[in-house]
C-alpha cells in the first residue's frame, strides 16, 4: 500500500512545481517517507459546463509534468478525483502538508479535512506560499486590514526583506520522496473534458520585457506584458522568485505582484465581497441587466471596436489585456449598467488566469464598489482609451477584422447618454 501509517501526504494545488515550495520543503525536511497528492476537486469541476475548459487543460498538463518529474527521484503523484473531504476520510497517513488557500471554499474544505484528521490523531499543517504577506502581516498600526492599496503597499515594501524572497531548497531533502512504481493519472476524458491542445504562455521569466513593463503595459497591440499570470495562478512559478527579480528590474511590474497580495489580504478579511458589494451601499445601485446587451458584450458585439477586442480576445485565447480588461468591465457596469456580478462570473468562466480574489477586486474597483476603488463618476470613454493606448488600431484590427466595414455594428449605446445616465443612478443610490 503506498499510503500508510508511516506515509506523510504533501497535497499539491496552487503550488504545482516542486521548487522553492514552502510546504514541500517542511514536508521533506521533517518526514522521511512523502508521497505527493493532487485531487481533481469534484466541488469545483462538477461546476463546469464546458467540456472545453483551458483551465482543466492547463492543471492537467501541469500535473502530468510534476509525476513525470518526481518519477526521475524513484517516487510518483498519486492523482484522485473526487470530493477532498471524502478522500481524506479514507486516508491514514502520518500526516498531511500542504499550503494556504484563502478563498471562502478553500478555507471551509481545509476546516472539515484538519477536524477529520485530527479525530485521527493525523496532524494537518498548512504553510504561505502563494503570496509574499498574508493574513495579519501587513496590517495597519492598530490592528486593522488596510483598504486602501497605496498605504499597504508602501507597509508591504517596508516589510520586505532577504528572508521575504528566500527559496526553499526542496532539492536539499529530495532523498526523502517516498520510493514506489509510478501510478497513473487520470485521462482529461476520465475527469470529462475533452482535450485541445492549445498553446499556454510560457513560464520564462522575460526580463527585458519586465525591464520596459513600466513603459509598454498598457498598449494592448504590444507584447508588453509578462504573460506569466497563468503561471502565477497555478504556482508553476514561485512568487518569491517573480518578486526578487521585480525588485531588482521594475517596481511598476512589483507593484503588480503586491496587488495579488492585497487582494487576497481584502478576500481573506472581507470575505462577503464573494458574493456582495465591498462598500454595502452598492448594493442599492439599480441595474438595468439586459440580457441582450450583456450577450453583446460577451460576444464582442457591441459596436465599440476596443470593447468588442478585449472580449474576443477573452473567447478565444482565455486572456485579455490588463488595461482592456479595465476597459471592458468599466463599459458593462457604466454603459450598460449591467451588474459587475454577472462580468465577474463570465471572465470567472472564460479567464486562463482566473483568480477569485484578483478578478472580484478588478470588477468590484470598476464598478466603484470595491475597496481603493475609481469615484463612481470616473467612466472610461472608450473612445479615448483607444487613442491613448490603442492609436493604430493594431490590436482592435487584430480581433476585429470587420472593423470599419459596413459588417461592423453600430454602438448599442451612446457614450454621451450613457455616461449621464449612469451618473444619475449611481447617486440616488448612494445618496
Amino acid at each position: 500500500m503506498v499510503v500508510g501509517p508511516t506515509t506523510t501526504l504533501f497535497w499539491f494545488r496552487r503550488d504545482l512545481r516542486l521548487q522553492d515550495n514552502a510546504g514541500l520543503y517542511q514536508a521533506l525536511k521533517e518526514n522521511e517517507e512523502v508521497i505527493p497528492i493532487f485531487i481533481f476537486d469534484s466541488v469545483i469541476l462538477d461546476k463546469l459546463d464546458d467540456p472545453v475548459d483551458r483551465r482543466v487543460e492547463f492543471i492537467h498538463q501541469a500535473v502530468a509534468s510534476l509525476k513525470d518529474a518526481l518519477e526521475k527521484t524513484g517516487s510518483t503523484l498519486l492523482v484522485f478525483h473526487g470530493n477532498p473531504v471524502k478522500i481524506f476520510k479514507q486516508l491514514q497517513p502520518k500526516a498531511v502538508y500542504t499550503n494556504h488557500d484563502y478563498e471562502p471554499y478553500a478555507t471551509k474544505r481545509d476546516g472539515e479535512i484538519k477536524e477529520i484528521l485530527e479525530r485521527k490523531s493525523i496532524s494537518f499543517k498548512t504553510f504561505k506560499d502563494q503570496v509574499i504577506f498574508d493574513k495579519d502581516e501587513v496590517i495597519k498600526e492598530d490592528g486593522t486590514p488596510y483598504t486602501i492599496f497605496t498605504p499597504y503597499s508602501k507597509k508591504w515594501k517596508a516589510g520586505l526583506n532577504e528572508f521575504s524572497l528566500k527559496s526553499y531548497p526542496v532539492e536539499k531533502y529530495a532523498d526523502n520522496f517516498k520510493k514506489t512504481a509510478p501510478i497513473s493519472i487520470p485521462s482529461l476524458s476520465n475527469l470529462g473534458f475533452k482535450e485541445t491542445k492549445p498553446r499556454f504562455p510560457d513560464r520564462a521569466i522575460k526580463q527585458s520585457i519586465i525591464e520596459k513593463y513600466d513603459t509598454f503595459r498598457n498598449f494592448p497591440g504590444i507584447a508588453g506584458t509578462s504573460r506569466l499570470s497563468v503561471h502565477l495562478r497555478f504556482g508553476t512559478v514561485s512568487i518569491r522568485k517573480l518578486a526578487s527579480v521585480a525588485v531588482k528590474k521594475n517596481e511598476v511590474w512589483l507593484n503588480e505582484l503586491i496587488w495579488r497580495d492585497f487582494y487576497q489580504m481584502i478576500l481573506w478579511h472581507f470575505p462577503h465581497v464573494e458574493t456582495k458589494a465591498f462598500k454595502p451601499a452598492y448594493d442599492r445601485i439599480v441595474w438595468r441587466n439586459d440580457p441582450i446587451e450583456f450577450e453583446a458584450w460577451c460576444e464582442g458585439r457591441t459596436g465599440y471596436p476596443i470593447v468588442d477586442a478585449g472580449m474576443r480576445e477573452l473567447n478565444g485565447t482565455g486572456f485579455m489585456h490588463n488595461r482592456v480588461r479595465m476597459i471592458v468591465a468599466s463599459f458593462l457596469t457604466k454603459h450598460l449598467l449591467i451588474d459587475w456580478r454577472w462580468g465577474e462570473a463570465y471572465f470567472a468562466q472564460k479567464l486562463l488566469d482566473f483568480d477569485l480574489a484578483a478578478n472580484n477586486g478588478g470588477w468590484q474597483w470598476a464598478a466603484g464598489s470595491g475597496c481603493d476603488a475609481a469615484p463612481y463618476f470616473r467612466v472610461f470613454n472608450p473612445y479615448i482609451q483607444t487613442e491613448k493606448f490603442d492609436p493604430e488600431r493594431t490590436y482592435i484590427k487584430k480581433w476585429v477584422p470587420e472593423y470599419e466595414s459596413k459588417n461592423y455594428p453600430r454602438p448599442i449605446v451612446d457614450h454621451a447618454i450613457a455616461r449621464k445616465r449612469v451618473l444619475t443612478v449611481y447617486k440616488v443610490a448612494l445618496e
